[in-house]
């Protein structure tokens, strides 16, 4: 459960983090993540997480929501038959919370812009 987003800092199951972060359907928390090329977002990204074959992804894009996903990414992750939403953080982690208990699902979270 992500128990509090503010910018810069997102607290997880009571551990705060004040980096990029990736969180897996098992709950292993990936930290310190950067993406290739800035406020982009592509498949290589977040290539481990794809392939732990999640129900859905949920991209927190930052606080006013200016990282972007390429649409290669969403090609790819239709053709896999996973769900992707990508919306500003504080919306990403309320989402996160109302479905993480019922499917299979894995965020990655950019926490400041």
């Amino acid at each position: 459960m992500i128990d509090h987003y503010s910018f810069g800092h997102l607290n997880v199951n009571g551990q705060s983090y004040a980096k990029d972060l990736i969180i897996y359907p098992d709950g292993r928390i990936e930290d310190s993540w950067w993406r290739k090329s800035g406020h982009r977002l592509c498949a290589d990204d977040i290539r481990d997480l794809i392939e732990s074959a999640p129900d859905l992804i949920i991209a927190g894009t930052g606080s006013p929501g200016l990282m972007v996903p390429d649409e290669a990414l969403e090609e790819l992750l239709a053709e896999k038959g996973i769900a992707f939403t990508a919306v500003p953080s504080k919306k990403a982690m309320k989402l996160y919370n109302t479905v993480y208990t019922r499917k299979k699902v894995g965020a990655c979270f950019h926490l400041t812009c």
